[in-house]
């Protein structure tokens, strides 16, 4: 097995992973992840394409008891990862902050893991001006990530806020591969090196 030095690693926060066709794990079949944190020591990614079927962040929010001004809220709270999925993450633009639990991304995004952006969601005045709610995340121990990278298990894009944010779940993983000049239909389920 190879071993990742610090001089060589590639850290990716701010990308995108797209899980190739044939991944072992059923759990990322068609992911797409925005990767939020990526150290030596550390990955942390939140999957933007997995619906949590029928639970959109309106209803989500009420069952917490947070007040919404927003009656009209439809978007879906997605399935973030498998890590922690009792624990809610919020993917958003940095035009909301909460000084002591936002976290600040890159290229304008910030996440926020505190009650105070479920209130901000809730608000007609304060609310992100893009925002996701996922339950869970996915993580990666040192060298982990990496090496799952050599070993072609996920292509690497970068991200943007329309892929990021926008409701057409079922298609992200097809357009992530087409910032690559990637066809789905050209890809081998086979992963592995040459």
């Amino acid at each position: 097995m190879d071993q990742v030095t610090q001089e060589d690693a590639e850290f990716l926060a701010g990308r995108l992973l797209v899980a190739m066709p044939g991944i072992e794990d059923e759990r990322f079949e068609r992911a797409v992840l925005y990767m939020c944190a990526h150290d030596a020591e550390q990955a942390m990614a939140i999957t933007v394409n997995r619906p949590v079927e029928g639970l959109t962040v309106f209803e989500l929010l009420d069952k917490l008891g947070v007040r919404s001004e927003i009656k009209t809220q439809t978007n879906l709270v997605l399935m973030g990862g498998p890590a922690e999925l009792e624990r809610g993450f919020v993917l958003h633009t940095d035009d909301f902050n909460s000084p002591d639990s936002t976290l600040a991304l890159n290229d304008g995004l910030a996440l926020t893991a505190t009650r105070d952006v479920l209130d901000a969601m809730g608000s007609e005045i304060r609310h992100p001006r893009r925002a996701i709610l996922a339950l869970g995340y996915a993580g990666w121990g040192p060298g982990q990530l990496e090496q799952e990278v050599r070993d072609n298990i996920w292509l690497v894009c970068d991200a943007d806020e329309e892929l990021l944010f926008d409701d057409d779940h079922e298609h992200k993983w097809t357009r992530a591969l087409a910032k690559l000049g990637i066809s789905a239909d050209h890809l081998s389920a086979q992963a592995g090196r040459a």
